[in-house]
């Protein structure tokens, strides 16, 4: 018998086995087709090829996103409790999976314990010999292989099996691709949400800080990580933890980067940071570093300028991120920045509309109403001189007094209205104010105060927060020891010190008793302790009460 006679009878058996199959394999194709989610299209993709190949074993594997390993390993023939006798499954790094993962090729070996890639079956895992590996290929995309093993009734697997399987293979390959452009596409979904509601959330009016915690707390939620972390730019140069929504946030806040870490030029270069492990990691040298794994540092970055760095570290141990999740968390990274920069636009709009109103206010309060308590002061003095009943003289004397009163009230409002955005809130005349109305209380009575001056924009810090201990001691005395009914409080910013510095002057006076021999010395005491600390003094003397009654404490110091 010649050659070609032979070739040709080996052809006419192989087209009469594939014909025998084809009814089985469209009939299988069509169940395979009828699974909507991936997991449960290729186990019946596996099932059919080791059934139509009469396989007692079969196998897909899912190459990962980096083509490094495996990210999925589906398999048929072994039981649950087999495979949880044998352990881990593979994850392709090496041995033959590792071999046709790193050069996809088709293998039919008649036993692949022979075969010099081969690397080992672990403990427990059932005996393999005859084997045929397929790549799963679509447009010259490799998403895996399929594998079937020990060939039912002996024999080596056909090269009908061969091609029965690269039809699977080339469903597979489908459905791999379609579930992974759909996943791309849930992704980019919910990282475009993700930007939507940060810049909701920024846009509604939160205060930078919530607005940077918003950030955290969605780059978290998007990335699927361990944390979300806003960095800042510190005054040494390097990058403080600002924002961070993890299970241990405290424990993160103000961690910084310092200056001379590689990784911080390059972020406030605008440039991002990919890291594979946190922990091992040289560039990563913060005690936060050895707590995670794979990690993103991205810039915030709109046009030239950098924001700050947003930071989203996985757990040790967890998956990298892929191309994808990069390229989206880069884009969040940049929507977020824009955001954050419309948010501050729309808080200085806001902030300078409320300005211009309090500036407003300002100038009307001064314009006209205090000169019109001033002109009705005039008259009311006019009217005293032409009094000719003494207590009708004294009625309006106290009527005058008390528009002076209201006039310096106004004008220390005047002040206040005018204080810059960095000045306002919890200033020294706010912390003042709390002293007093804390002591009214005990007192039984709300004490005055008045302000002289731009106290809140002009006092220091340490000497506002001795002048605070110093107006609490004396209240304190006040309460004790005077026995008064009425207590006045005046913080002047204008201040002159005797030696000519420009200093604040506390005073505290009431119209109680008075400071008797030997009595309120120890306070008194404190309080000149206090003022000299600072290079300042303190003194006292008669009050508010009839013929010079009362007590007076006035405590200085410099600004």
């Amino acid at each position: 018998m010649d050659i070609a006679t032979e070739a040709n009878r080996s052809l006419q058996g192989l087209s009469t086995e594939l014909t025998a199959r084809v009814p089985r394999l469209l009939e299988a194709m069509r169940s395979v087709g009828n699974g909507l989610e991936l997991r449960t299209t290729l186990d019946r993709i596996a099932e059919t090829a080791a059934e139509l190949a009469d396989a007692e074993y079969a196998a897909i594997g899912v190459i990962d996103a980096e083509g490094q390993g495996l990210s999925e390993f589906i398999t048929y023939g072994v039981s649950e409790e087999q495979q949880a006798l044998i352990g881990g499954l593979p994850d392709g790094r090496r041995g033959l999976l590792g071999a046709l993962i790193r050069r996809p090729e088709t293998v039919i070996l008649a036993d692949l314990t022979a075969d010099p890639r081969y690397a080992g079956f672990p403990p427990n895992h059932p005996p393999m010999h005859t084997f045929l590996g397929v790549p799963i290929k679509v447009q010259g995309e490799t998403f895996g292989n399929l594998y079937l093993a020990e060939k039912r009734g002996g024999g080596l697997f056909s090269d009908a099996d061969l091609n029965m399987v690269r039809v699977l293979a080339t469903e597979a390959g489908i459905a791999i691709g379609n579930a992974r452009v759909y996943e791309e596409g849930r992704q980019r979904m919910r990282w475009i949400d993700g930007s939507v509601a940060v810049t909701t959330a920024l846009l509604s009016g939160s205060d930078a800080e919530d607005a940077l915690v918003v950030v955290a707390e969605q780059a978290r939620r998007l990335a699927d990580s361990a944390a979300g972390i806003v960095l800042l730019p510190d005054n040494e140069g390097g990058l403080e933890m600002v924002a961070v929504s993890a299970d241990n946030a405290a424990g993160l806040l103000g961690t910084v980067i310092p200056p001379h870490s590689p990784v911080v030029s390059q972020l406030l270069a605008g440039e991002p940071v990919y890291v594979d492990d946190s922990a091992t990691d040289e560039r990563m040298i913060t005690d936060a570093a050895p707590l995670f794994g794979p990690s993103m540092l991205l810039p915030l970055k709109n046009g030239d300028r950098v924001l700050g760095t947003l930071a989203t570290p996985r757990s040790r141990g967890d998956r990298k991120f892929t191309d994808t999740e990069r390229t989206l968390a880069a884009q969040f990274a940049a929507q977020a920045a824009l955001a954050l920069v419309l948010a501050d636009a729309q808080r200085d709009r806001e902030r300078l509309a409320v300005y211009e109103d309090r500036d407003r206010i300002a100038r009307d309060l001064h314009d006209l109403v205090i000169q019109r308590l001033f002109a009705t002061g005039l008259m009311l003095e006019s009217a005293q001189r032409k009094a000719i009943v003494p207590d009708v003289q004294v009625k309006v004397g106290q009527a005058v007094d008390e528009l002076d009163v209201t006039i310096q009230e106004i004008r220390t409002a005047i002040f206040a209205l005018q204080q810059g955005p960095a000045e306002a809130p919890a200033g020294l005349r706010t912390r003042v104010l709390r002293e007093i109305g804390t002591a009214a209380v005990p007192l039984g009575f709300q004490p005055s105060a008045s302000f002289v001056g731009p106290v809140d924009a002009k006092v220091g810090e340490l000497t506002g927060k001795n002048l605070i201990a110093a107006l609490r001691e004396a209240l304190s005395n006040a309460f004790r020891h005077a026995e008064a009914s009425r207590i006045e409080v005046v913080v002047d910013a204008t201040a002159k010190l005797p030696d000519g510095r420009d200093g604040v002057r506390l005073t505290v006076a009431d119209d109680g008793i008075g400071i008797p021999e030997g009595g309120r010395r120890s306070g008194l005491k404190n309080l000149a302790k206090r003022a000299e600390s600072l290079g300042g003094s303190s003194t006292y003397g008669p009050g508010l009460g009839e013929d010079g009654g009362g007590s007076r404490v006035v405590w200085e110091a410099p600004l």
